[in-house]
């Protein structure tokens, strides 16, 4: 007789569940970036050599409008994602790391699982 399958449980995402403030914070984080251009430029200008990126590096990366990647940028800006300085012509956005930061610990595993974050379950054959 084959010894018992052991299946592992995966430890909980989360240490405690969200108190009702903190989750229409994070909701409106993601309604932000729900957007397949928002998210682009999020990414774009998180990834952007020196930290930020000038309107005009961004652009040229999409077949839209001028008015409509500025309202886009000012969706993302609203939301607390990023933040803009203008500098003569051009304004120069940047990533808000403590607002970013919180999407991804709402995904990021846990460094140590919770006391009862493994459940072994046994198997037997049948």
């Amino acid at each position: 007789m084959a010894a018992p399958a052991t299946i592992q449980c995966c430890a909980p995402i989360a240490r405690e569940p969200l108190a009702e403030a903190e989750a229409a914070e994070l909701a409106a984080l993601l309604k932000a970036v729900a957007d397949p251009v928002r998210l682009r430029l999020l990414s774009m200008i998180g990834s952007h050599a020196g930290g930020e990126a000038c309107v005009c590096d961004l652009t040229d990366s999409f077949d839209l409008t001028a008015p409509t990647i500025s309202h886009h940028l000012k969706v993302l800006r609203t939301a607390g994602l990023i933040d803009g300085e203008r500098r003569g012509t051009w304004v120069y956005y940047r990533i808000v790391p403590e607002t970013v930061n919180k999407l991804g610990a709402l995904f990021a595993p846990l460094a140590e699982p919770a006391a009862t974050g493994r459940v072994e379950l046994e198997l037997l054959p049948v």
